[in-house]
């Protein structure tokens, strides 16, 4: 069985829209947009790399994805690195050690710590760091130390 393919002729739908006919018969119809708006700017559907450009002209715009990296934690241990801020870092069984950062890369973090050997620890291993100094203080009352009663009537200054 044969069976043929029916395609339309491109010259005759070229002289059914007004326009001359090429030699070849194989030349698509497209329009050409031109270089400036009305407005006098930059044409984006000239440029399709324009950042204005729509969706449906020229190569298809994609959305721009995310750094993998916002530099956001280099940042911050270079900066308590340079300050050498005692931080306390949190593992996930929750022990903690407390020290000052020395280095860092990609996968650990080198913790110096006071009269204890040097300790290099997974960034995987890590719950949450916080800086010593923002530890939250434990009061512990003694049983043996009887509580002072607070006076009710304390005159508190009030400033305009």
């Amino acid at each position: 069985m044969n069976r043929k393919l029916i395609r339309p002729n491109l010259s005759e739908l070229k002289d059914k829209l007004g326009l001359p006919a090429k030699s070849g018969g194989n030349e698509t119809l497209t329009a050409v947009p031109s270089a400036l708006t009305a407005a006098g700017e930059p044409n984006p559907a000239v440029n399709p790399a324009a950042p204005t450009a729509p969706q449906g002209v020229g190569s298809p715009r994609r959305k721009i994805a995310p750094p993998e990296q916002t530099n956001a934690e280099s940042f911050y241990y270079l900066k308590q690195m340079q300050s050498k801020t005692p931080m306390v870092i949190v593992l996930q069984d929750d022990e903690k050690v407390r020290g000052v950062i020395e280095w860092y890369d990609k996968h650990c973090l080198k913790i110096n710590r006071i009269k204890e050997p040097n300790v290099l620890v997974p960034k995987h291993n890590i719950k949450y760091i916080y800086k010593q100094e923002e530890e939250p203080r434990i009061r512990r009352s003694r049983s043996t130390k009887k509580e002072e009663p607070v006076p009710s009537d304390v005159e508190i200054p009030v400033y305009d």
